[in-house]
């Protein structure tokens, strides 16, 4: 599975980590799309970047890091097949996954550490849609 990743200045450190967590893994490539430093960087143009690969089908999942997470999503969401999920705790990856068939785990690098965003990551890679009753529901969410 190939993946998509970025990040603003505040999700950096983290991203940096998650990408080296996948790559020493090595059961997916990733596609990081910045940024690549400290530097302030607009979460916008980022999350664009992540969530119209994604729409686009280019990338079948992606992960999305700011300070919050709460940006980022507000922008991942915006684009039609885009399902973008502010997780806290796995609990809330694991039903991401589940439920809604959530194609982006947004993470807030100020609110996690390290440990638990890389088992987060984890679940999120390796947890199935359960269709059923939840594909009629993820079915009503674009609008057209």
């Amino acid at each position: 599975m190939n993946i998509i990743i970025g990040s603003d200045h505040a999700g950096f450190d983290l991203k940096e980590e998650i990408r080296r967590f996948l790559s020493e893994k090595g059961d997916c490539g990733v596609k990081d799309v910045g940024t690549f430093s400290h530097e302030p960087a607009d979460y916008p143009v980022i999350a664009h970047e992540v969530a119209k690969n994604i729409s686009e089908k280019k990338f079948k999942k992606g992960i999305l890091l700011c300070g919050s997470g709460i940006g980022m999503s507000i922008v991942a969401n915006r684009y039609r097949n885009v399902r973008a999920a502010l997780c806290h705790n796995l609990y809330t990856v694991r039903l991401s996954r589940k439920h809604n068939d959530a194609n982006i785990l947004v993470l807030g690098s100020r609110v996690l550490g390290v440990g638990l965003a890389l088992e987060m990551v984890d679940l999120f890679l390796s947890t199935d849609f359960e269709r059923g009753r939840h594909q009629r529901r993820v079915d009503q969410i674009d609008i057209t």
